[in-house]
Protein backbone atom coordinates (compact mmCIF):
# COMPACT_ATOMS: atom_id res chain seq x y z
CA UNK A 1 0.00 0.00 0.00
CA UNK A 2 2.71 2.36 -0.28
CA UNK A 3 5.94 3.06 -2.43
CA UNK A 4 9.57 2.56 -1.21
CA UNK A 5 11.22 6.14 -0.84
CA UNK A 6 14.38 6.61 -2.13
CA UNK A 7 15.45 9.15 -4.39
CA UNK A 8 16.16 8.91 -8.35
CA UNK A 9 19.72 9.06 -8.00
CA UNK A 10 21.59 6.31 -6.20
CA UNK A 11 23.39 7.72 -2.70
CA UNK A 12 26.98 8.58 -3.32
CA UNK A 13 28.94 5.57 -2.65
CA UNK A 14 26.50 2.74 -3.90
CA UNK A 15 27.62 1.98 -7.60
CA UNK A 16 31.12 1.26 -6.39
CA UNK A 17 29.79 -2.35 -4.94
CA UNK A 18 29.23 -3.81 -8.75
CA UNK A 19 26.70 -5.51 -7.53
CA UNK A 20 23.56 -7.30 -9.71
CA UNK A 21 19.97 -6.84 -9.66
CA UNK A 22 18.36 -7.61 -6.10
CA UNK A 23 14.96 -9.08 -4.31
CA UNK A 24 13.99 -5.88 -3.70
CA UNK A 25 13.67 -4.71 -7.19
CA UNK A 26 17.13 -2.14 -7.28
CA UNK A 27 19.31 -2.31 -9.63
CA UNK A 28 22.92 -2.91 -7.66
CA UNK A 29 21.92 -5.49 -5.37
CA UNK A 30 22.39 -9.49 -5.62
CA UNK A 31 19.53 -11.29 -4.89
CA UNK A 32 21.37 -14.56 -3.38
CA UNK A 33 23.65 -12.41 -1.64
CA UNK A 34 21.21 -10.35 -0.27
CA UNK A 35 18.76 -13.04 1.06
CA UNK A 36 21.95 -14.77 3.32
CA UNK A 37 22.66 -11.57 4.31
CA UNK A 38 19.37 -10.40 5.96
CA UNK A 39 18.96 -14.34 6.97
CA UNK A 40 22.28 -13.99 8.89
CA UNK A 41 20.78 -10.58 10.12
CA UNK A 42 18.28 -12.11 11.39
CA UNK A 43 19.88 -15.30 13.17
CA UNK A 44 22.45 -13.43 14.88
CA UNK A 45 20.70 -10.02 15.95
CA UNK A 46 17.27 -10.49 16.39
CA UNK A 47 17.59 -13.28 19.07
CA UNK A 48 19.77 -11.03 20.83
CA UNK A 49 16.99 -8.31 20.93
CA UNK A 50 14.24 -10.86 21.83
CA UNK A 51 16.28 -11.99 24.61
CA UNK A 52 16.95 -8.07 25.43
CA UNK A 53 13.13 -7.47 25.80
CA UNK A 54 12.28 -10.31 26.85
CA UNK A 55 14.02 -9.67 30.24
CA UNK A 56 13.13 -5.75 29.80
CA UNK A 57 9.56 -6.84 29.85
CA UNK A 58 10.06 -10.34 32.43
CA UNK A 59 11.75 -7.91 34.90
CA UNK A 60 9.19 -5.10 34.78
CA UNK A 61 5.92 -7.02 35.13
CA UNK A 62 7.19 -9.69 37.36
CA UNK A 63 6.22 -7.53 40.45
CA UNK A 64 2.45 -8.52 38.97
CA UNK A 65 3.31 -12.44 39.87
CA UNK A 66 5.66 -11.20 42.97
CA UNK A 67 2.28 -9.97 44.57
CA UNK A 68 -0.09 -12.97 43.72
CA UNK A 69 3.24 -15.01 45.82
CA UNK A 70 2.63 -12.87 48.68
CA UNK A 71 4.75 -8.96 48.06
CA UNK A 72 1.99 -7.12 49.25
CA UNK A 73 0.90 -8.94 52.50
CA UNK A 74 4.47 -9.40 53.30
CA UNK A 75 5.70 -6.01 52.84
CA UNK A 76 2.18 -4.43 54.49
CA UNK A 77 1.86 -2.49 51.71
CA UNK A 78 -2.18 -1.17 51.26
CA UNK A 79 -3.55 -1.36 47.72
CA UNK A 80 -2.69 2.66 47.24
CA UNK A 81 0.89 1.89 47.78
CA UNK A 82 1.48 -0.79 45.61
CA UNK A 83 0.19 1.33 43.26
CA UNK A 84 2.33 3.72 43.63
CA UNK A 85 5.04 1.42 43.92
CA UNK A 86 4.37 0.40 40.00
CA UNK A 87 3.53 4.35 39.38
CA UNK A 88 6.84 5.38 40.03
CA UNK A 89 8.56 3.11 37.81
CA UNK A 90 7.15 4.82 34.61
CA UNK A 91 8.09 8.03 35.55
CA UNK A 92 12.25 7.59 34.92
CA UNK A 93 11.19 5.31 32.29
CA UNK A 94 9.39 8.09 30.64
CA UNK A 95 12.08 10.59 30.94
CA UNK A 96 15.37 8.35 29.50
CA UNK A 97 13.33 6.75 26.75
CA UNK A 98 14.18 10.33 24.47
CA UNK A 99 17.79 11.09 25.58
CA UNK A 100 18.69 7.82 25.29
CA UNK A 101 17.83 7.58 21.27
CA UNK A 102 19.59 10.51 20.76
CA UNK A 103 23.21 9.44 22.30
CA UNK A 104 22.75 5.88 21.31
CA UNK A 105 24.18 6.94 17.94
CA UNK A 106 27.00 9.01 19.89
CA UNK A 107 27.74 5.89 22.62
CA UNK A 108 27.00 2.75 20.49
CA UNK A 109 24.53 0.29 20.94
CA UNK A 110 26.97 -2.51 21.52
CA UNK A 111 27.94 -0.14 24.41
CA UNK A 112 24.43 1.67 25.71
CA UNK A 113 22.62 -1.64 25.53
CA UNK A 114 24.13 -4.18 27.47
CA UNK A 115 25.29 -1.39 30.25
CA UNK A 116 21.99 -0.86 30.68
CA UNK A 117 20.71 -4.53 30.58
CA UNK A 118 23.56 -5.42 33.54
CA UNK A 119 22.56 -2.67 35.95
CA UNK A 120 19.28 -3.12 36.18
CA UNK A 121 19.48 -6.74 36.13
CA UNK A 122 21.44 -5.97 39.71
CA UNK A 123 18.52 -3.61 40.52
CA UNK A 124 16.09 -6.23 40.00
CA UNK A 125 18.17 -8.73 42.06
CA UNK A 126 18.16 -6.33 44.69
CA UNK A 127 14.00 -5.97 45.17
CA UNK A 128 14.22 -9.61 46.75
CA UNK A 129 15.88 -8.15 49.47
CA UNK A 130 13.90 -4.96 50.03
CA UNK A 131 11.95 -5.29 53.22
CA UNK A 132 9.32 -2.40 53.27
CA UNK A 133 7.52 -0.38 51.14
CA UNK A 134 10.42 2.66 51.28
CA UNK A 135 12.91 -0.10 49.97
CA UNK A 136 10.81 -0.74 47.29
CA UNK A 137 9.63 2.13 46.09
CA UNK A 138 13.17 3.24 45.86
CA UNK A 139 14.35 0.01 43.70
CA UNK A 140 11.14 0.77 41.37
CA UNK A 141 12.48 4.30 40.55
CA UNK A 142 16.01 3.28 39.79
CA UNK A 143 14.94 0.47 37.98
CA UNK A 144 12.71 2.46 35.32
CA UNK A 145 15.47 4.98 35.07
CA UNK A 146 17.53 2.16 33.40
CA UNK A 147 15.04 -0.09 31.58
CA UNK A 148 13.38 2.64 29.85
CA UNK A 149 15.86 3.25 27.17
CA UNK A 150 15.88 -0.29 26.36
CA UNK A 151 12.56 -0.74 24.10
CA UNK A 152 12.91 2.48 21.94
CA UNK A 153 16.97 1.93 21.55
CA UNK A 154 16.19 -1.35 20.08
CA UNK A 155 13.45 0.17 17.59
CA UNK A 156 16.08 2.25 16.57
CA UNK A 157 18.58 -0.05 16.31
CA UNK A 158 16.58 -2.47 14.40
CA UNK A 159 15.86 0.12 11.77
CA UNK A 160 19.90 0.32 10.83
CA UNK A 161 19.56 -3.16 9.29
CA UNK A 162 16.09 -3.83 8.14
CA UNK A 163 14.47 -2.02 5.19
CA UNK A 164 11.40 -0.14 6.25
CA UNK A 165 9.25 -2.77 4.03
CA UNK A 166 10.73 -5.34 6.11
CA UNK A 167 11.09 -4.12 9.29
CA UNK A 168 7.52 -4.35 11.04
CA UNK A 169 7.74 -8.46 11.52
CA UNK A 170 11.28 -8.11 12.97
CA UNK A 171 9.94 -5.64 15.39
CA UNK A 172 7.28 -8.54 15.97
CA UNK A 173 9.84 -10.71 16.92
CA UNK A 174 11.47 -8.95 19.04
CA UNK A 175 7.94 -7.49 20.75
CA UNK A 176 6.94 -11.08 20.84
CA UNK A 177 9.09 -11.68 23.59
CA UNK A 178 7.13 -9.22 25.96
CA UNK A 179 3.89 -12.04 25.19
CA UNK A 180 6.51 -14.63 25.50
CA UNK A 181 7.66 -13.21 28.86
CA UNK A 182 4.05 -12.94 30.06
CA UNK A 183 3.47 -16.82 29.69
CA UNK A 184 6.79 -17.54 31.11
CA UNK A 185 6.51 -15.63 33.76
CA UNK A 186 3.73 -17.68 35.18
CA UNK A 187 5.45 -20.59 34.53
CA UNK A 188 8.69 -19.41 36.10
CA UNK A 189 6.79 -17.66 38.83
CA UNK A 190 4.85 -20.89 39.84
CA UNK A 191 7.88 -22.83 40.36
CA UNK A 192 9.92 -20.10 42.05
CA UNK A 193 7.42 -19.48 44.41
CA UNK A 194 8.10 -23.35 45.69
CA UNK A 195 11.62 -22.01 47.34
CA UNK A 196 9.29 -20.34 50.06
CA UNK A 197 11.42 -20.33 52.91
CA UNK A 198 14.22 -21.30 51.09
CA UNK A 199 17.72 -19.20 53.01
CA UNK A 200 14.81 -17.25 55.06
CA UNK A 201 13.48 -15.34 52.15
CA UNK A 202 10.18 -15.69 50.73
CA UNK A 203 9.25 -17.17 47.50
CA UNK A 204 8.09 -13.74 45.93
CA UNK A 205 11.66 -12.50 46.78
CA UNK A 206 13.46 -15.74 44.61
CA UNK A 207 11.09 -14.23 41.88
CA UNK A 208 13.19 -11.11 41.80
CA UNK A 209 16.60 -12.60 42.85
CA UNK A 210 16.39 -15.58 40.50
CA UNK A 211 15.18 -13.57 37.23
CA UNK A 212 17.66 -10.07 38.34
CA UNK A 213 20.84 -12.23 38.54
CA UNK A 214 19.94 -14.69 34.97
CA UNK A 215 19.60 -10.76 33.39
CA UNK A 216 23.01 -9.76 35.16
CA UNK A 217 24.22 -12.68 32.77
CA UNK A 218 22.97 -11.71 29.79
CA UNK A 219 23.68 -8.25 30.02
CA UNK A 220 27.89 -8.72 30.06
CA UNK A 221 27.20 -11.40 27.45
CA UNK A 222 25.73 -8.43 25.43
CA UNK A 223 29.03 -6.89 25.47
CA UNK A 224 30.10 -9.46 23.11
CA UNK A 225 27.69 -10.28 20.35
CA UNK A 226 26.07 -6.79 20.05
CA UNK A 227 27.30 -5.66 16.80
CA UNK A 228 26.82 -1.65 16.53
CA UNK A 229 26.04 -1.71 12.96
CA UNK A 230 26.17 -4.21 10.01
CA UNK A 231 29.15 -3.13 9.13
CA UNK A 232 30.62 -4.01 12.53
CA UNK A 233 29.43 -7.47 12.75
CA UNK A 234 31.41 -10.24 13.48
CA UNK A 235 29.35 -12.68 12.03
CA UNK A 236 28.92 -11.20 8.25
CA UNK A 237 31.08 -11.75 5.46
CA UNK A 238 32.56 -8.13 3.85
CA UNK A 239 30.18 -8.69 0.94
CA UNK A 240 27.41 -9.30 3.29
CA UNK A 241 28.38 -6.19 5.11
CA UNK A 242 28.63 -4.60 1.88
CA UNK A 243 25.18 -5.44 0.14
CA UNK A 244 23.65 -5.01 3.52
CA UNK A 245 24.60 -1.21 3.47
CA UNK A 246 24.26 -0.85 -0.19
CA UNK A 247 20.20 -1.73 0.08
CA UNK A 248 20.13 0.30 3.35
CA UNK A 249 21.04 3.32 1.45
CA UNK A 250 18.91 3.04 -1.30
CA UNK A 251 15.84 2.59 0.96
CA UNK A 252 16.96 5.37 3.12
CA UNK A 253 19.47 7.91 2.29
CA UNK A 254 19.73 9.84 5.24
CA UNK A 255 20.97 6.54 6.81
CA UNK A 256 24.43 7.38 6.10
CA UNK A 257 25.90 8.98 9.37
CA UNK A 258 26.68 12.49 7.85
CA UNK A 259 23.19 14.28 9.85
CA UNK A 260 24.62 16.23 12.71
CA UNK A 261 22.12 16.21 16.11
CA UNK A 262 19.75 19.35 15.74
CA UNK A 263 17.26 20.52 18.02
CA UNK A 264 15.09 21.24 15.07
CA UNK A 265 14.24 17.51 14.07
CA UNK A 266 12.92 17.65 17.64
CA UNK A 267 10.39 19.74 16.83
CA UNK A 268 9.86 18.42 13.11
CA UNK A 269 9.05 15.34 14.69
CA UNK A 270 6.77 16.73 17.21
CA UNK A 271 5.18 18.48 14.92
CA UNK A 272 4.45 16.13 12.34
CA UNK A 273 0.35 15.52 12.08
CA UNK A 274 1.02 11.90 11.76
CA UNK A 275 3.49 11.56 14.62
CA UNK A 276 1.04 12.71 16.73
CA UNK A 277 -1.79 10.74 15.86
CA UNK A 278 0.57 7.66 16.52
CA UNK A 279 1.60 9.17 19.76
CA UNK A 280 -2.18 9.35 20.68
CA UNK A 281 -2.62 5.40 19.46
CA UNK A 282 0.39 4.42 21.31
CA UNK A 283 -1.16 6.19 24.76
CA UNK A 284 -4.16 4.81 24.06
CA UNK A 285 -2.95 1.09 23.29
CA UNK A 286 -0.41 1.12 25.94
CA UNK A 287 -2.89 2.21 28.54
CA UNK A 288 -4.11 -1.07 28.38
CA UNK A 289 -1.08 -3.33 27.52
CA UNK A 290 0.49 -2.30 30.59
CA UNK A 291 -2.40 -2.80 32.70
CA UNK A 292 -2.75 -6.18 31.63
CA UNK A 293 0.88 -6.93 31.74
CA UNK A 294 1.03 -5.89 35.35
CA UNK A 295 -2.21 -7.33 36.89
CA UNK A 296 -3.38 -9.99 34.66
CA UNK A 297 -2.36 -12.63 37.38
CA UNK A 298 -4.35 -10.23 39.59
CA UNK A 299 -7.71 -10.50 37.38
CA UNK A 300 -7.14 -14.04 36.90
CA UNK A 301 -6.75 -14.81 40.88
CA UNK A 302 -10.17 -12.37 41.74
CA UNK A 303 -12.53 -14.10 39.24
CA UNK A 304 -11.93 -16.90 41.57
CA UNK A 305 -8.63 -19.30 41.04
CA UNK A 306 -5.61 -20.33 43.39
CA UNK A 307 -2.39 -19.21 43.75
CA UNK A 308 -0.44 -21.86 41.74
CA UNK A 309 -2.97 -22.32 39.12
CA UNK A 310 -3.32 -17.99 38.63
CA UNK A 311 0.26 -18.27 37.74
CA UNK A 312 -0.51 -21.08 35.14
CA UNK A 313 -3.69 -19.49 34.00
CA UNK A 314 -1.81 -16.32 33.40
CA UNK A 315 0.01 -18.54 30.60
CA UNK A 316 -2.78 -18.48 27.62
CA UNK A 317 -3.22 -15.07 26.96
CA UNK A 318 0.30 -14.04 26.69
CA UNK A 319 0.83 -17.10 24.19
CA UNK A 320 -1.98 -16.03 22.06
CA UNK A 321 -0.68 -12.64 21.95
CA UNK A 322 2.73 -14.00 20.67
CA UNK A 323 0.80 -15.48 17.87
CA UNK A 324 -1.41 -12.89 16.74
CA UNK A 325 1.82 -10.33 17.05
CA UNK A 326 3.60 -12.53 14.74
CA UNK A 327 0.82 -13.01 12.13
CA UNK A 328 -0.31 -9.58 12.31
CA UNK A 329 3.13 -8.22 11.67
CA UNK A 330 3.69 -10.78 8.50
CA UNK A 331 0.66 -9.86 6.81
CA UNK A 332 1.56 -6.05 7.66
CA UNK A 333 4.83 -6.28 5.97
CA UNK A 334 3.25 -8.32 3.48
CA UNK A 335 0.81 -6.09 2.62
CA UNK A 336 2.91 -3.06 3.10
CA UNK A 337 -0.47 -1.69 5.36
CA UNK A 338 0.34 -0.64 9.19
CA UNK A 339 -3.18 1.67 9.46
CA UNK A 340 -6.14 -1.13 8.74
CA UNK A 341 -3.98 -3.59 10.09
CA UNK A 342 -3.43 -1.98 13.33
CA UNK A 343 -7.30 -1.29 13.46
CA UNK A 344 -7.94 -5.04 12.19
CA UNK A 345 -5.56 -6.23 15.51
CA UNK A 346 -7.25 -3.19 17.81
CA UNK A 347 -11.04 -5.00 16.60
CA UNK A 348 -10.11 -8.11 19.03
CA UNK A 349 -9.68 -5.76 22.14
CA UNK A 350 -12.65 -4.11 21.59
CA UNK A 351 -14.58 -7.84 21.07
CA UNK A 352 -12.76 -8.93 24.30
CA UNK A 353 -13.57 -6.00 26.42
CA UNK A 354 -17.16 -6.51 25.08
CA UNK A 355 -17.42 -10.08 26.17
CA UNK A 356 -15.52 -9.10 29.97
CA UNK A 357 -18.31 -6.33 30.77
CA UNK A 358 -20.73 -8.83 30.30
CA UNK A 359 -19.54 -11.78 31.45
CA UNK A 360 -21.38 -13.40 34.26
CA UNK A 361 -19.38 -17.13 34.47
CA UNK A 362 -15.60 -16.47 35.08
CA UNK A 363 -15.03 -19.09 32.86
CA UNK A 364 -16.07 -16.46 30.22
CA UNK A 365 -14.64 -13.71 31.44
CA UNK A 366 -10.97 -15.34 31.24
CA UNK A 367 -11.28 -16.30 27.73
CA UNK A 368 -12.48 -12.73 27.21
CA UNK A 369 -8.74 -12.00 27.76
CA UNK A 370 -7.38 -14.20 24.80
CA UNK A 371 -8.82 -11.17 22.77
CA UNK A 372 -7.55 -8.65 24.72
CA UNK A 373 -3.85 -9.09 25.28
CA UNK A 374 -3.33 -10.05 21.76
CA UNK A 375 -5.85 -6.68 20.59
CA UNK A 376 -3.95 -4.82 22.37
CA UNK A 377 -0.13 -5.82 22.49
CA UNK A 378 -0.04 -6.95 18.96
CA UNK A 379 -0.68 -3.26 17.95
CA UNK A 380 2.76 -2.30 19.14
CA UNK A 381 5.16 -3.33 16.83
CA UNK A 382 2.82 -2.03 13.97
CA UNK A 383 2.50 0.98 15.67
CA UNK A 384 6.39 1.03 16.18
CA UNK A 385 7.22 0.31 12.21
CA UNK A 386 4.46 3.35 10.90
CA UNK A 387 6.70 5.70 13.17
CA UNK A 388 9.93 4.35 12.27
CA UNK A 389 9.06 3.75 8.50
CA UNK A 390 7.64 7.26 7.82
CA UNK A 391 10.30 9.66 9.81
CA UNK A 392 13.34 10.35 8.47
CA UNK A 393 16.30 11.35 8.69
CA UNK A 394 17.95 9.79 11.46
CA UNK A 395 17.41 12.13 14.54
CA UNK A 396 13.70 12.46 13.55
CA UNK A 397 13.20 9.16 12.95
CA UNK A 398 14.92 8.73 17.16
CA UNK A 399 13.04 11.25 18.71
CA UNK A 400 9.96 9.80 16.88
CA UNK A 401 10.22 6.28 18.20
CA UNK A 402 11.36 7.75 21.52
CA UNK A 403 7.74 9.51 22.04
CA UNK A 404 6.18 6.57 20.96
CA UNK A 405 7.36 4.77 23.82
CA UNK A 406 6.52 7.48 26.06
CA UNK A 407 3.31 7.77 25.18
CA UNK A 408 2.47 4.18 25.82
CA UNK A 409 4.73 3.77 29.20
CA UNK A 410 2.16 7.44 29.92
CA UNK A 411 -0.65 4.94 29.42
CA UNK A 412 1.32 2.36 32.14
CA UNK A 413 1.22 5.26 34.77
CA UNK A 414 -2.82 6.04 34.26
CA UNK A 415 -2.90 1.60 34.47
CA UNK A 416 -1.44 1.47 37.56
CA UNK A 417 -4.46 3.32 38.98
CA UNK A 418 -6.93 1.68 37.23
CA UNK A 419 -7.20 -1.93 39.11
CA UNK A 420 -7.94 -1.20 43.11
CA UNK A 421 -8.52 -4.65 44.60
CA UNK A 422 -12.14 -3.41 45.72
CA UNK A 423 -13.55 -3.56 42.28
CA UNK A 424 -11.91 -6.97 41.14
CA UNK A 425 -12.31 -9.04 39.61
CA UNK A 426 -15.09 -7.13 36.59
CA UNK A 427 -13.21 -3.81 37.19
CA UNK A 428 -16.67 -2.31 35.43
CA UNK A 429 -15.23 1.78 35.20
CA UNK A 430 -11.66 0.21 33.75
CA UNK A 431 -13.25 -2.12 31.34
CA UNK A 432 -15.52 0.42 29.86
CA UNK A 433 -12.70 3.00 29.89
CA UNK A 434 -10.08 0.52 27.57
CA UNK A 435 -13.42 -0.37 25.56
CA UNK A 436 -13.53 3.04 24.61
CA UNK A 437 -10.18 3.38 23.97
CA UNK A 438 -9.80 0.23 21.83
CA UNK A 439 -12.15 1.57 19.82
CA UNK A 440 -10.41 4.94 19.15
CA UNK A 441 -6.96 3.01 18.32
CA UNK A 442 -9.30 1.37 15.25
CA UNK A 443 -11.00 5.33 14.44
CA UNK A 444 -7.82 6.53 14.56
CA UNK A 445 -5.65 4.67 12.81
CA UNK A 446 -7.62 4.76 9.60
CA UNK A 447 -7.97 8.41 10.07
CA UNK A 448 -3.87 7.88 9.99
CA UNK A 449 -4.25 6.54 6.69
CA UNK A 450 -6.30 8.93 5.54
CA UNK A 451 -3.89 11.91 6.19
CA UNK A 452 -0.62 9.48 4.97
CA UNK A 453 -2.59 8.76 1.67
CA UNK A 454 -3.22 12.97 0.92
CA UNK A 455 0.53 13.53 1.95
CA UNK A 456 1.68 11.07 -0.60
CA UNK A 457 -0.90 12.41 -3.27
CA UNK A 458 0.32 15.80 -2.40
CA UNK A 459 3.62 14.96 -3.26
CA UNK A 460 3.13 13.38 -6.79
CA UNK A 461 1.08 16.58 -8.16
CA UNK A 462 2.60 17.93 -11.59
CA UNK A 463 5.15 20.32 -10.59
CA UNK A 464 5.14 19.53 -6.60
CA UNK A 465 9.01 17.33 -6.98
CA UNK A 466 10.50 20.72 -8.25
CA UNK A 467 8.79 23.12 -6.06
CA UNK A 468 10.68 20.95 -3.18
CA UNK A 469 13.92 20.54 -4.80
CA UNK A 470 14.46 23.73 -6.25
CA UNK A 471 16.91 25.46 -3.78
CA UNK A 472 18.97 22.02 -4.26
CA UNK A 473 19.46 22.12 -7.64
CA UNK A 474 22.98 22.49 -8.19
CA UNK A 475 23.98 20.23 -5.83
CA UNK A 476 26.79 17.94 -6.36
CA UNK A 477 26.08 15.43 -3.95
CA UNK A 478 23.63 13.08 -5.68
CA UNK A 479 20.89 14.87 -3.46
CA UNK A 480 22.15 13.60 -0.09
CA UNK A 481 21.71 16.97 0.96
CA UNK A 482 18.47 17.34 0.24
CA UNK A 483 17.44 13.69 1.82
CA UNK A 484 18.88 15.28 5.16
CA UNK A 485 17.65 18.31 4.61
CA UNK A 486 13.99 17.39 3.83
CA UNK A 487 13.64 14.03 5.34
CA UNK A 488 10.10 12.44 5.29
CA UNK A 489 9.21 16.02 3.36
CA UNK A 490 11.31 14.62 0.27
CA UNK A 491 9.06 14.78 -2.99
CA UNK A 492 10.32 10.87 -3.64
CA UNK A 493 9.83 9.49 -0.28
CA UNK A 494 6.39 7.81 -0.15
CA UNK A 495 4.67 7.60 3.31
CA UNK A 496 3.59 4.03 4.02
CA UNK A 497 0.15 3.66 5.04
Amino acid sequence: MSEKGHSSSPPLGSQEFGLTKGSDGISGIDEDLEKKAVRRVDYTVLPVMSMFYLLSFLDRGNIGNARVAGLQQDLKMTDAQYQICLTVLFVPYIASELPSNLILRKIGPSILMPTLLTVWGIIVTLQGLVTNFAGLLTVRVLLGLFEGPMAPCIVCYLSGFYTRKELSLRIALFFSAASLAGAFSGFLAAAIQKMDGVGGKAGWAWIFIIEGLFTVCMGLAGFFVIPSTPSHSKFLTSEQKKVLMARLERDRPSIKPSDKFSGGEILRSVRSPHVVIVFILFFLAGTGTFGLALFLPSIVSELGFSRTKTQLLSVGPFAAGFLVMVISAYLSDRYQSRGVATALVATLAVAGYSIYLGAQDKFVAYGALYLMVPGLSATTPILSTWLSNNSEPYYRRATSIALGFIAANSGGILSTWRFPTKEGPRYTETTIMFLTFSICVVLGSLLNVAYLSSKNKSKARVGRREELLEKYSEDEDGGLRAWMELGDEHPDFRYTL
